[in-house]
């Protein structure tokens, strides 16, 4: 057999993308915009022959070349790439991947958490991870109505506050998960602190690490779909499977949701959800968007002021203890990131 070697590809270099990009679209899908590490299997004459990527925790954009199929080149891309996640310490794994290449990952060690319809499987590499996490969130579980509430709180504003008590004062339980991937302006720590502080009055309110189950915009693959539109359905219809098994551990009948009437994305999310949900026995419950100054809240607006540095009419979009996190020293960091940000408005 030929020596093949792999090795790293950079942004700079546009010979290896091109020819990356030529050999992933063979497999009918594009390099994905979110991407932290690719490597490319090379032959004798440089040519590449095989690749894959990283993006965070995840394993993503796999193509071998059609001369060389049946060779165990994926299999040997999977290793390299599962070796760079262990010298990074991520030690727990996902992929993503078409239906009719999970048996393949799932020889590799790779089990299924969901599938989507005939697009996708969502699979991880350890056998009973969902399944702990599931009885982790068991433990919890409350008579009476339960609901529950997903949030990213980019940062926790006045209208994440609403939109918690609001659903807080309308059920026995509230399951209020704060999505812990670390794809934000705002560190997960600080989000979470944040609304820690600013939910500490409602006593019926259960705050939960989302874990890497419940999926972010950003470590959805986008390079299986053809249009953003069926990015952001696949991204949704995902997020509802996996959730739905997180909803029946924990009674919840309920989830509440924020209008959010500017923004593309949440539209069609909300729209599925209202569809998709109560097939499972869940009700969706879009809540109004809490105005102030004449405009919705949202945290795209906070972003944008921090940016700008207007405390002043800050003060009118945050409860008074995510108000005092960006007055304090501690909050330096987060504001310079905010502030070097070319954009902090979500769409």
């Amino acid at each position: 057999m030929s020596e093949y070697t792999i090795s790293q590809v950079y942004p700079t270099d546009r010979r290896s993308l091109a020819q990356i990009d030529s050999l992933l679209m063979q497999e009918g899908i594009s390099r994905d915009s979110n991407l932290d590490y690719i490597c490319a299997m090379y032959d004798e004459d440089y040519q590449i022959i095989a690749t894959g990527s990283c993006f965070a925790n995840t394993l993503r954009c796999f193509a071998v070349s059609s001369a060389h199929q049946g060779e165990g080149l994926l299999n040997q891309i999977i290793t390299h790439l599962m070796d760079i996640q262990y010298e990074r310490g991520n030690l727990h794994l996902f992929l993503y991947t078409k239906i009719n290449s999970a048996k393949f990952f799932q020889d590799l060690g790779f089990y299924e958490i969901a599938r989507v319809d005939n697009t996708l499987v969502f699979m991880e590499n350890r056998k009973n991870g969902f399944s702990d996490y599931l009885a982790s969130l068991s433990k919890t579980k409350k008579d009476g109505l339960s609901a529950a509430l997903v949030m990213n709180a980019n940062p926790f504003t006045l209208g994440h506050q609403y939109l918690v008590e609001t659903a807080a004062a309308q059920c026995d339980t509230l399951h209020l998960f704060i999505v812990s991937e670390e794809a934000s302006l705002v560190p997960f720590a600080v989000r979470k602190k944040l609304v820690l502080a600013g939910t500490s009055h409602l006593s019926n309110v259960i705050c939960h690490d989302s874990g890497p189950y419940i999926i972010s915009n950003a470590t959805f693959p986008s390079y299986f779909l053809k249009d953003e539109e069926s990015v952001i359905k696949g991204h949704a219809k995902l997020d509802l499977i996996i959730f739905s098994k997180i909803a029946e551990v924990l009674s919840v009948t309920r989830r509440y949701v924020g209008e959010e009437p500017a923004s593309q994305v949440t539209g069609i999310y909300n729209q599925l959800m209202s569809s998709e949900l109560p097939l499972a026995g869940i009700d969706c419950i879009i809540i109004p968007r809490k105005q102030t100054l004449g405009q919705p809240i949202s945290a795209s607006t906070v972003r944008q002021l921090i940016k700008n540095g207007d405390f002043e009419a800050l003060k009118q979009f945050l409860p008074l203890s995510t108000f005092n996190y960006f007055k304090s020293e501690e909050a330096a960091p987060v504001i310079k990131r905010i502030s070097r940000s070319e954009n902090v408005v979500h769409y």
